[in-house]
């Protein structure tokens, strides 16, 4: 059953490692048998991969949860699906969730084997006494299980297929959409860069509407572009040394120009910090994400503060707004994809996307995001990165 990029194994209904069935990921040492599963997640990671083993434990199966472990000195993303199998807990893992649904399945249906060793345990430890219509009510609904276990095997195969058709089919309308929404956008710019006056007033209001929609429309398509790549498993990471302290700058700096529009003042405090390994790129997308929700839920004349500050090994930055804050109802739904948010203070439309982009790139980056917020006190996002990360420590 072995695949490339994969791991099979086998744990006690305690998590611990009992048997090592399949390691082409080359884990080695790294999970053998005895050692609790979720010592095999890469820091920051430790908690899902208990919430895996709990889900599997409460519900009887877990189906592609994707998991941060370290592998040959880097940090990558695995598929996990497991499953309880008698008194054991079968978990199957791979660099491509297709490849893990796959093999998950074809041990599954391997599991036919457990009729016959318990066949063979009756017949060992028979009485003449024995009741054949209770073995063989065992029996029956044993097989009925391993159908049961086959056929939602199969379910999820499909789904996943499914899942994969929904991401190529938003991906090719998404990119097909960008162009013409950017000339739409380049434009209606244009146009409203003339004179009012000489463009009328009531055509004027009319470009802004269209400059504003169309501005929109072009966000959405790229916050789709980025969940795409996401779901597809394509979140790629450009790793490289970044001055944090000049990243956050320069960021602050270009949103002051569009927080100055709605007289909302950001205050940057910072302090000295090592250089740190990151996708620099997306760290931006990450901070302009939240600086932006922040002056959208402001009010005018109040202040987003932007703090940076490190840590032993992480830097934790946060953002506070002074706005409405949010209930534990609307925290609670904050990071699931086109959840319906609240306009902003003047009107500011969501795609309802962007903050499920944030977390899972910073989740990528081996870190974590979490929030404080309550009715009339505002809010604040706080996310906590590794300096380096894991294995590349200097």
């Amino acid at each position: 059953m072995s695949q490339p990029g994969s791991l099979v194994v086998l744990c006690n209904m305690q998590g611990q490692v009992t048997k090592v069935l399949n390691d082409s990921l080359g884990l080695g040492a790294a999970i053998q048998p005895g050692m609790p599963f979720p010592r095999l997640a890469a820091r920051g990671a430790l908690a899902k991969a208990l919430s895996f083993l709990t889900e599997i434990n409460a519900h009887g199966a877990a189906f592609d949860w994707e998991i941060n472990i370290l592998l040959k000195n880097e940090i990558k993303t695995l598929h996990f699906t497991g499953s309880k199998v008698n008194d054991a807990v079968l978990i199957v893992a791979a660099e491509n969730g297709k490849i893990a649904r796959t093999l998950f399945e074809g041990m599954m249906q391997m599991n036919n084997e457990q009729t016959n060793h318990l066949r063979a345990a009756l017949k060992e430890n028979s009485r003449p006494e024995r009741d054949d219509s209770q073995f063989n009510e065992i029996s029956r609904l044993n097989n009925e299980l391993v159908s049961m276990q086959r056929e939602l095997a199969k379910k999820n195969a499909e789904l996943e297929r499914l899942n994969q058709e929904k991401n190529r089919f938003l991906g090719m309308a998404a990119h097909d959409l960008r162009n013409p929404l950017q000339s739409i956008l380049a434009h209606s710019a244009f146009l409203l860069d003339e004179d009012p006056v000489a463009l009328g007033a009531d055509y004027h209001k009319f470009m802004e509407v269209i400059f504003a929609s169309t501005e929109f429309m072009a966000r959405l398509v790229d916050d789709l572009l980025d969940v795409v790549k996401i779901e597809s498993g394509r979140l790629q990471l450009d790793y490289s040394a970044v001055d944090l302290v000049a990243l956050v700058t320069r960021n602050v700096v270009l949103n002051r120009v569009l927080a100055a529009k709605k007289q909302v003042e950001i205050e940057l405090i910072t302090e000295t910090l090592p250089t740190a390994m990151l996708d620099s790129v997306k760290i931006e997308q990450v901070l302009n994400n939240l600086l932006g929700n922040a002056v959208k839920f402001s009010e005018p004349g109040s202040k987003v503060t932007v703090c940076l500050v490190g840590q032993i090994e992480n830097f934790v930055m946060s953002i506070k707004d002074e706005g409405a804050g949010m209930s534990p109802d609307e925290q609670s739904q904050l990071f699931k994809p086109f959840q319906p948010g609240s306009a902003g203070t003047w009107g500011e439309k969501s795609t309802g996307l962007g903050l499920m982009i944030v977390k899972r790139v910073v989740e990528g980056h081996a870190g974590k995001i979490w929030l404080k917020s309550s009715p009339g006190r505002g809010t604040t996002f706080f996310i906590s990165i590794p300096l380096q990360p894991k294995g590349q420590e200097k």
